[in-house]
Parts: C-alpha cells; structure tokens; sequence
C-alpha cells in the first residue's frame, strides 16, 4: 500500500469487541507494510550492531600488526556503512507509510460512521469526543500499528546479539542479557499512571475548551445580565485545572526520561567495569572489551525501541477504545449484528458502493407508499402532509428520528416500514434518499448561501422556489446587508458559523428550504417554524403544502396554522396513537387534543365552534392562534 493509494477503496470490516482487538486488526489489515517495515528494521539494526563486532576485529589487528586484517575490517565498515544508509532510508518510509495508512483507515471508519449516524450521534457520544478521537487519537493509534514492526525488528535483533555476547564472552554476555531485560521491564509500571494523568488532563483540557466555546457562543446573552465576570471567574478555575494537571503530567515523564537515562547508564558503567577486570586479568583482550561495549552501546538503542512501543501501546490503547465506542454505534433497531461485533453484509450498514452491481439503483426504486411505525401506530399516507402532535418535545423529537431509522441506541422496536419494507433492512443510502428528517435544531455550515443550498437533491424543487416557499426574502437581505456586493447575485452571500448573524426563524427557514431543494420521497420536520411569527408560519404551511403536494410529508408541530394545512392530523401520546383526522375535527371532537393544541385542560370549556363548528386559522381566535402570534413573534424578533 502507498500513501499515494489513499484513501482505501474498502476500509474493511473492524473488530470493535475491544481497543487491542481493533488495534490488532489494524495490525493484521496492513501485514505486507509490517513485513516490510520489519525487514528493513532488521536489516538496519543488526548492521548497526555488526559494526562494534568489525571494530574490535580491526583492533584486534592493529595490535597483531595486521594490514591485511586491518584492511578486510575497512572494507566490511564500508559494506555495513552501505547497508546502514540502505536500512534505515527504507525503514523510515516504510514506517511512515504504516503510520500514515493506519491512520487513514481509521479515519475513514470514523466518517463512514459518523455519516451513517448522522445527527443521532451527538446524542450517544459528545460532540467533543468524536472531534478529539478524528483527531489526536488517530494519530496515536496509527503510532502504536506502525511501532510494532519497529519493536519486533529490534526484539530480534537484541535476542540476536545477546546470544551472540553469550558465545563471545559467557561472563559478560550473561550480565548484559540479565541488564537488558531488567531494563526492558523497569518502565512498564510508570506508564499507565503516566497515561491517566494525560487523560485527565486531555479531559479537564477538554472542559475548558468547552467552556470557552459556550461563553463566546453566547456573550451576548452573557453582557445582556451581566454575567461575564462569572463566567471568566469559571474559565480561570478551569484553565488552572489543566494547568495544574499538565504539571503532574510533565513531572511523570520526567521521572520516566531520567529512569530510561539513568538505568542504561549504570548497566553501561556496571559491564565496563566487569570487562577491565577481566583485562586486567588476562582473560580477554583489548578487541574483545571493545566489541562487548560497543555491543552494549548499539543494545541501549532497540531498548528504547521497546520502551516507545510500550508508551506508543500505552498511549493508544484508551484511544482505541474511545474509537471503539464510536464505531461500534449502530442504526437503532438494527438486529443483523453479530456477536463479535462485526456488521453483517446486507445490513445497511456495508461500505459505501458495496452494493454496486444494479442493485442499489433497483433498492431506491423499490422504496416508497406509506410511512408506518409499528411501536406508536403512527401512519403518514403516501404524498399526503401529516402533522403529529405529541405535546411532549422530547418525545416527538424521539419519534421523528425513528421515522427516518435512526431510533436510540439500544431500542429493540420494530424498525419503521415504508411501504412495508423496514428501513434498518435496506441499504443506508438507499434509507438517506427516500427519508429526510430535519431536526428541531438543524446546523447551517459556514460558506455561500449556494453552497448551503447545494445538496443532493431531485432536481424538481429549484432553489429560488425552495426559498420563497420557506419565506426567505428577508432572509436574504440580511446576507446581502453584511455582503461585500450589495448588488450581486444573493446566493453568493456568505452565511457565518451556524448561522449565527440570523435570528432563530431566519436559521429555521433557511433549514426549511434546504430541506424542500433536496425533496426526498419522505420528509419529516421537528417543529420547523416553532421561531417564525404567526403571520410568516401561515405563508409557509401553505407553501409548503404546494411544494410537497405528490410526497410524503411528516411535520411535527402543535401549532393551529400548520395543523390546519395537514390533510391529515395525529395525536400521539406515550407509545400510542390517540387520535387521528381532520384538525377542525379533532378540535371540536377530541377534548386531549383540543388541551394540547390550544392549551386548556382537557376538562375545560370546549372552545365556541364558529361556521364550520370549530375555530378558523385564519381568524386567530384569543384561545389558541392569539397565544401563538405573541409568543412567535418574540422568538422571531429574540
């Protein structure tokens, strides 16, 4: 695999029963990169460690009075010199390539999952924690998968020169192979204390972050009640939170950088000393006291090999896992995963294009009818505009997200059916383009107003005609007030990080028409005007009603105005439907119904009926649509 391959066609399937799991499964997709990196390594080490060996020979023949001997010594430095470039250029890139494919892999796992999740994967795992794993984990994840080949090319070479120290010189060979391994395993307990201080000052880092993020996000709610002493008060604490756990951090590796120097230190003083003794005594001679301290030198080398492996491991094994959360999140409902952990083919869950071939193409075609959820009753007639009304946010926000399959982690629910197929049994981009949900709360990128309007979409709903649907003519002189053209062209106006120049029914409705420009077979709206005026609200029920006539529509709402354009209403409470029909029915029919969309309790005086036996939406009545007006044009106006 080059790096000039990336991305991979197929990340593969990864085995997230665990983090060494996954990290062994990285090791195992990329063996040929190991391999490589594994005899380069030990192509360079053992002809590093080859050199004290030649160097006592070329001793050994100075003082014999040798030029032939002295000669043969030069040409083999030469040979090992050659090999010594050759090894560790070779090393390197190969090392580097292991490093930066893991990596990609990774990353490529993370963003298929996170795009299979969609907004659902906010709520299972904080936003903070899927940027920190697409980020710096990755990168230590990557560094432990290509350190292991480093690792074993040095294992091998140390197992090789201590038995080679051994035979040479028994007395000195043993002492050095008993120092190594001491050596090897001294660090090993210093690590995982070393690695939970870093985790915990990435996390109390993290907070800060976050808190930083919330106090410029609202600044000037926070200048509005004079809270903005409080919340530096709250940021200093916390920055010296991590300040304070970056220092024992610091002081843990120190304590780690001093044992790595000094125990080699005194293993180094420790054999020379032995080896003058032993000159001293005649028992070996100068060469060979050479080569045993030039062996040791060169063994000080793959020790710290070993020593970075363990902290490389160390470092990636909690990044692993908390990469391990994110992939092994599911589309709620979904029954077809095994127990190891691994999605089963056909799921909805395979790779993007492994469904290549025709059959996807046959897959979208075949979705379509009626959209049913077999846990509430709820029924959204094909190309009719259904609106819902829960009475509970949290729970019309639930239901909407299991409309468009994504229903919370661990819910063992019937998946939805449209036109009785089940929406988790069907591949996920054939799900994405038949059923579009637009949460209460949708994100508006930064970028042009065409690019926001630039989606996948069907081709039958212009842009210019998604934004007078949805109301937006004020919306674009807003952009065009703050753009550097006042005269161009609207849809080159720039829209801020989250729309954050835009009031809430500004955001909302530019939401809205994204949403209609993509005109999916089904659309589900939470609350899509709950911060638009009374006024506005009813321009775009009606639009809306044109603009989606022939396709399913779902609009979670409990407003009279956009209830009044549905052709058909339903009442949901808890895990079942109530209520189903005409608004104006269900108003003068319906007493739970009538509670929650006009707010009086359900045994309260039935509102007075007016010509068609119930109250017009379009002539507010100080009941219901009254209420409503004030309190939307105070959001509209916020």
């Amino acid at each position: 695999m080059h790096i000039r391959d990336l991305p991979h066609s197929d990340p593969g399937v990864p085995d997230v029963r665990s983090g060494p799991r996954f990290l062994l499964w990285l090791g195992r997709k990329q063996l040929g990169g190991q391999a490589k990196a594994l005899g380069w390594g030990t192509l360079h080490m053992a002809s590093v460690a080859l050199v004290p060996a030649v160097v006592g020979l070329a001793l050994q023949a100075v003082v014999a009075g040798s030029g032939e001997g002295l000669a043969e010594a030069g040409a083999l430095l030469a040979v090992i010199a050659v090999s010594v470039t050759v090894g560790d250029t070779m090393l390197h890139r190969t090392a580097i390539t292991n490093w930066i494919t893991a990596a990609a892999r990774v990353q490529q796992l993370l963003a298929r999952r996170t795009a299979a999740l969609g907004a659902t994967l906010t709520q299972r795992v904080a936003a903070g924690e899927v940027v920190a794993v697409s980020t710096g984990d990755i990168e230590k994840i990557g560094w432990c998968v290509e350190s292991a080949s480093r690792f074993s090319a040095a294992l091998l070479t140390t197992v090789g020169v201590c038995a080679g120290l051994v035979v040479y010189e028994p007395q000195l060979g043993l002492l050095v192979s008993a120092g190594m391994l001491v050596l090897a395993v001294t660090v090993l307990p210093l690590l995982p204390r070393a690695t939970r201080r870093a985790d915990l000052q990435r996390e109390k880092a993290g907070r800060a972050t976050e808190l930083a993020a919330d106090t410029v996000a609202g600044l000037r709610v926070l200048r509005g009640i004079g809270g903005e002493e409080l919340f530096l008060d709250r940021y200093r604490l916390a920055s010296q939170e991590v300040r304070r756990a970056a220092v024992r951090t610091a002081r843990m590796w120190a304590l780690i950088e001093a044992v790595q120097i000094a125990l080699p230190g005194l293993l180094l003083v420790g054999v020379v000393w032995r080896g003058a003794g032993l000159a001293l005594d005649g028992r070996i001679g100068v060469g060979e006291l050479v080569t045993v301290y030039g062996a040791v030198t060169f063994l000080l080398f793959p020790l710290r090999l070993f020593q970075e492996f363990a902290m490389a491991y160390s470092f990636s094994r909690p990044s692993a896992q908390r990469a391990v959360r994110v992939l092994s999140l599911r589309r709620g409902g979904n029954k077809s995963d095994d127990r190891s952990g691994r999605v089963a083919p056909g799921t909805g869950e395979e790779p993007a294009g492994a469904a290549e071939g025709g059959t996807e193409p046959e897959a979208k075609e075949a979705l379509g009818g009626d959209l049913y959820d077999p846990v509430t009753g709820l029924l959204a007639p094909a190309g009719q505009l259904t609106a819902v009304v829960c009475g509970d946010p949290e729970a019309a926000g639930k239901l909407a997200d299991r409309l468009g399959g994504h229903a919370p982690e661990g819910d063992d629910c019937a998946s939805v059916l449209l036109g009785g197929v089940p929406l988790d049994d069907v591949p996920l981009a054939s799900a994405r383009s038949a059923v579009l949900v637009q949460d209460k709360d949708p994100v508006l990128l930064s970028g042009s107003l065409r690019e926001l309007l630039d989606v996948p979409n069907s081709g039958a709903v212009p842009q210019h005609r998604a934004l007078e649907a949805a109301q937006c003519g004020d919306v674009l002189d807003a952009l065009m007030q703050g753009n550097a053209d006042p005269g161009g062209d609207p849809l080159d106006a720039s829209v801020t990080e989250r729309g954050r120049s835009l009031s809430g029914g500004q955001r909302q409705r530019l939401a809205l028409a994204r949403s209609l420009v993509t005109d999916p077979q089904v659309l589900v709206l939470d609350e899509p005007t709950s911060a638009v005026d009374a006024h506005t609200e009813a321009r775009i029920a009606r639009s809306l009603r044109r603009v989606r006539a022939d396709r399913t529509t779902v609009v979670f709402t409990s407003s009279p105005l956009m209830l009044d354009q549905a052709e058909r209403v339903v009442l949901v409470r808890g895990t079942e439907v109530l209520a189903a029909g005409p608004h104006r029915e269900l108003l003068r029919t319906h007493a739970g119904y009538r509670a929650v969309v006009t707010r009086e309790p359900e045994n309260g005086a039935r509102p007075r009926a007016g010509a068609a036996g119930a109250p017009s939406s379009t002539a507010p009545s100080p009941v219901s649509d009254g209420p409503r007006l004030a309190q939307a044009e105070g959001a509209e106006h916020a």
